[in-house]
C-alpha cells in the first residue's frame, strides 16, 4: 500500500465560495460557507475545526474520500487555506470514520486524532477503532489500534494532549468491565494506557457510561468528561479524572436540569466547566426534553454548583433551537457562549424538521440566534462546536447539505465548512 499524501488534484478554490449576507435584526451578521464538500472530498464533517499558526483549518470527515468502506468511502481528513482544500482519505486498515476533529500540534508538525472504526479486525471485521498520527504532509502513522477488551473500542473523541505529547482521550465501549467505555493515554510512541474502565450501569447509582466526546485538560493533569449514560439518576454524568486516576463524579443529570451529555467540556481560567445535554430541560421534543446549556462551578468548600443557562425550544416551534450535540461551547472576552444545536431553528426544509442554529448566550442568558441553516447550500445538522479565532470569527462544519447531489451521508448534501462574523 502507498503511503497516504494529502491529495492536491481536488483543490477548489475561494472564488467558489459561497456568501450569506443576512440582514434581518436577529441575525445581523455575516455567514460564509468556506468550503462545499462533494464525496469525493469527503462527506458529513462531524468534528469540531482547528487553525495551525499559520491559519490553516484542518477537520474530518466521516465519510467518503477515494478509498471505500462499506459503501461511502472510510472518510477523511482535509486541510483548508487560501489556496484551496488538500485531504487525505483514510483506507479502514489505518483507521476509518472518523466522528472527531484533528488536535493539531504545531511543535511537532503534526494533527491527532481517532477513529471510530477501523485498525485491529480481530475485534471485529470492521475493526474496533485507532489513533492516528498525520505530519504536515497527509502520511499517517497508526499510534493505536483498539481491541474492545480492555483497552475501549470505538473511540470517537477529540483529543487532549499535554506538554510530552501525550495523548488523553476516551472510546465509547469497550473496557475493562461491562463495556460502558474508558478513558485512555496514548504516549507520543504509541504505548496506550486505560486510566479508567466505566462501570456504569446506566439505570443508576453507580459510575457514569459511554463517554463519547473526550476530556479536556487543567494544569494540575486533572480530566474532566461527560458521560451520556450512568451518574445517580441514570441520565449521565460529569466526571473527573485526577493525575492518578481517581475518578470523582462532579453533577448527575436527573432530566430537568439536562440529560444525556455529549459534549466535550469548556474549561475555562476560573475551573468553571461549561457544556451542553442533547435532551432534558423540558417536556418537550416528544417527551426526552430538547436539550440545555449548563455551567458548574467549583465551590471554595468542595464540590460544583450547577446552573442551567439555557433551555432550549423555549420559542415557538423551537426557533432558538434543539438538541445541541458534541460541543464544545466556545467563550469570548466579554463571556458570550457560543454553540451549535442539530435540530431546530428557522427552515423546517430537513425531513420536515428544522435544520439546525448557530446560538450565542449571553452571560445574563440571553439567547440570539447568529444563523438558521435552511438545508440548502448553507448546509445542516451542525454536530460539533465552533471554533473561534482571534478577530472573534466563528467557524465549524454542518453535516449535510449543501450540494445536494452528493448523498453518501444519507441525507441531501455532503456537508459544508462555514464561517460566521458575529
Amino acid at each position: 500500500m502507498q503511503p497516504p499524501t494529502f491529495n492536491s488534484a481536488m483543490k477548489t478554490t475561494y472564488a467558489a465560495l459561497l456568501v450569506f449576507a443576512l440582514s434581518c435584526a436577529a441575525q445581523a451578521q455575516t455567514f460564509t460557507v468556506l468550503h462545499t464538500f462533494n464525496g469525493k472530498d469527503g462527506a458529513g464533517p462531524v468534528g469540531q475545526l482547528a487553525f495551525d499558526p499559520d491559519g490553516n483549518l484542518y477537520g474530518t470527515t466521516t465519510v467518503g474520500g477515494s478509498v471505500a468502506c462499506l459503501g461511502n468511502g472510510c472518510g477523511t481528513a482535509f486541510r483548508l487555506n487560501k489556496k484551496g482544500t488538500e485531504f487525505y482519505s483514510f483506507d479502514g486498515g489505518g483507521g476509518s470514520d472518523p466522528f472527531a476533529g484533528l488536535t493539531v500540534v504545531a511543535s511537532r508538525g503534526a494533527g491527532y486524532g481517532t477513529t471510530y472504526l477501523g485498525g485491529d479486525t480481530s475485534c471485529y471485521s470492521y475493526g474496533c477503532g485507532t489513533v492516528y498520527r498525520l505530519d504536515s504532509e497527509g502520511k499517517e502513522t497508526v499510534l493505536h489500534e483498539f481491541s474492545g477488551s480492555p483497552d475501549g473500542e470505538e473511540p470517537q473523541a477529540l483529543l487532549s494532549v499535554d506538554a510530552a505529547g501525550n495523548l488523553y482521550g476516551t472510546t465509547n465501549g469497550g473496557g475493562a468491565s461491562s463495556g460502558y467505555g474508558t478513558v485512555f493515554e496514548v504516549s507520543a510512541e504509541g504505548a496506550e494506557t486505560v486510566l479508567h474502565s466505566f462501570a456504569g450501569p446506566p439505570e443508576g447509582g453507580g459510575d457514569g457510561a459511554f463517554p463519547y466526546e473526550g476530556v479536556v485538560r487543567d494544569s494540575a493533569g486533572d480530566l474532566y468528561g461527560t458521560t451520556a449514560l450512568g451518574g445517580a439518576y441514570g441520565s449521565g454524568a460529569v466526571y473527573k479524572l485526577d493525575a492518578s486516576s481517581n475518578e470523582t463524579l462532579l453533577y448527575s443529570f436527573s432530566g430537568g436540569d439536562g440529560a444525556n451529555p455529549g459534549s466535550l467540556l469548556l474549561l475555562d481560567s476560573q475551573g468553571n466547566l461549561y457544556g451542553t445535554t442533547a435532551n432534558g430541560g423540558n417536556s418537550q421534543c416528544g417527551g426526552a426534553g430538547c436539550g440545555v446549556v449548563f455551567e458548574l462551578s467549583p465551590q471554595s468548600g468542595g464540590g460544583y454548583t450547577e446552573k442551567t443557562l439555557y433551555i432550549f425550544c423555549s420559542l415557538l416551534e423551537c426557533a432558538d433551537g434543539e438538541a445541541p450535540e458534541s460541543g464544545p461551547l466556545v467563550i469570548d472576552g466579554d463571556r458570550n457562549l457560543y454553540g451549535t444545536t442539530y435540530f431546530g431553528g428557522a427552515y423546517r426544509n430537513c425531513d420536515r424538521d428544522a435544520c439546525g442554529v448557530v446560538f450565542q448566550l449571553s452571560p445574563s442568558g440571553e439567547e440570539t440566534v447568529l444563523h438558521s441553516f435552511t438545508g440548502g447550500a448553507d448546509g445542516a445538522g451542525p454536530v460539533p462546536g465552533l471554533t473561534l479565532d482571534k478577530a472573534g470569527s466563528l467557524y465549524g462544519t454542518a453535516a449535510y447539505g449543501g450540494d445536494t447531489d452528493c448523498d453518501l451521508g444519507g441525507a441531501p448534501g455532503c456537508g459544508v465548512v462555514f464561517k460566521i462574523i458575529p
